[in-house]
């Protein structure tokens, strides 16, 4: 059994889920709707409070998609109730960021600034103090989607192991090297 597909998914008070006839789940919530199609052979019940998930058969195929769909499901259940958020540090000489009608801008040491448009479902916010690096906070119902976007903004600099310059997630920690120097 799989231990993540066989735990059972909470509703919260304030989210309703419907399963369609073609096996399309449709969470709404206070933070927007999200759906999701499920595999024809993965069974989907809603039981009082709680949503379940099953597999027909010890298929490696059927096990595989048992804790994915779950997983994916619990996702989308988080997502609409409490919302997610991912937070981004700019660290670098001059590297700044600021957001304007959804359109981020990004300085980060090339000849010209980035201009990247955010999807309508993610919501950025950046905050530059003085004497810290500046902090792009992204926020979204879809946790797929902010991941994606992170991991995006993220590549535009990744961070180096000298000097430990780029963007980086908020507490994520970058093995450092020594240089050329630290060898003699």
């Amino acid at each position: 059994m799989s231990r993540i597909g066989k735990l059972p998914i909470t509703l919260p008070n304030n989210t309703e889920v419907t399963v369609s006839n073609d096996n399309v789940v449709t969470v709404k919530g206070p933070k927007g709707s999200l759906s999701t199609s499920v595999d024809k052979d993965i069974a989907v019940k809603q039981e009082d409070n709680r949503i379940i998930v099953e597999r027909p058969t010890e298929q490696k195929r059927h096990k595989a998609m048992h804790g994915l769909y779950r997983a994916l499901i619990n996702n989308m259940v988080v997502g609409v109730s409490q919302g997610y958020q991912e937070k981004l540090e700019l660290v670098g000489v001059g590297y700044k960021a600021s957001v304007q009608n959804n359109v981020l801008e990004l300085a980060l040491g090339y000849s010209h600034n980035i201009f990247m448009t955010l999807p309508k479902e993610v919501v950025a916010n950046a905050v530059t103090e003085k004497g810290k690096a500046p902090v792009i906070t992204l926020e979204s119902n879809d946790k797929q989607l902010l991941g994606q976007v992170a991991a995006k903004i993220r590549s535009l600099r990744k961070v180096e192991p000298y000097k430990g310059k780029g963007i980086r997630f908020v507490g994520e920690v970058v093995r450092r090297k020594a240089g050329k120097t630290a060898s003699k």
